[in-house]
């Protein structure tokens, strides 16, 4: 992948995919993980966007890495570039576990609906309100969606934590002051 397009840095403008991407999967992560509603209407969805932020991260390193070898080596780059580094190790175990959590509550509701069916053919008087797969199928939703949320919550702690230290490499201790209005500036 390039580092420059045009003569500017590629990363910065590569990394927004991954700010906007990651944070919005780790939202629809927990959301498909703590409600079951939003879990049959949104699963599906929210594996294709966990699955773009994870396609996101590596392009995101690449750009850096090459745009690391061309600026001089600072303890900040360092430790942005590691971090960054880190960041597919939390994301793409986070796709697997929703992958697993959707595909897992999918199978689940359509044996239950088989059973609503067959129940149905059976004719009146002898439907029974069908019984949910309650034992394994259910213990392995509860785990997935524990470890969802578990690997959201770190996920998102560490685009947080990259961002910072991306910041710190790029700007370092520069810090922003308001700056006094002009007259005749329009006011708030």
């Amino acid at each position: 992948m390039p580092t420059f397009v045009t003569g500017l840095p590629l990363h910065p403008l590569v990394i927004h995919a991954v700010v906007v991407l990651v944070p919005a999967a780790v939202i629809g992560a927990v959301l498909v993980a703590v409600w079951p509603a939003a879990r049959r209407r949104w699963g599906w969805p929210v594996v294709v966007l966990t699955a773009l932020a994870a396609v996101s991260v590596p392009l995101a390193t690449s750009t850096g890495e090459g745009l690391e070898h061309n600026l001089p080596r600072t303890p900040a780059i360092a430790t942005h570039a590691e971090l960054g580094d880190q960041l597919l190790v939390f994301v793409g175990p986070l796709l697997v576990v929703v992958l697993a959590l959707v595909l897992v509550d999918h199978l689940r509701r359509r044996s239950a609906d088989r059973e609503l069916a067959a129940a149905r053919a059976d004719g009146p008087g002898t439907m029974a309100a069908p019984r949910v797969a309650q034992g394994p199928a259910k213990v392995a939703i509860v785990v997935l969606a524990v470890l969802t949320v578990l690997l959201a919550a770190v996920s998102a702690v560490q685009v947080v934590r990259i961002g910072d230290s991306g910041a710190r490499a790029a700007w370092g201790d520069v810090h922003y002051a308001p700056q006094p209005r002009h007259p005749g500036a329009p006011q708030d």
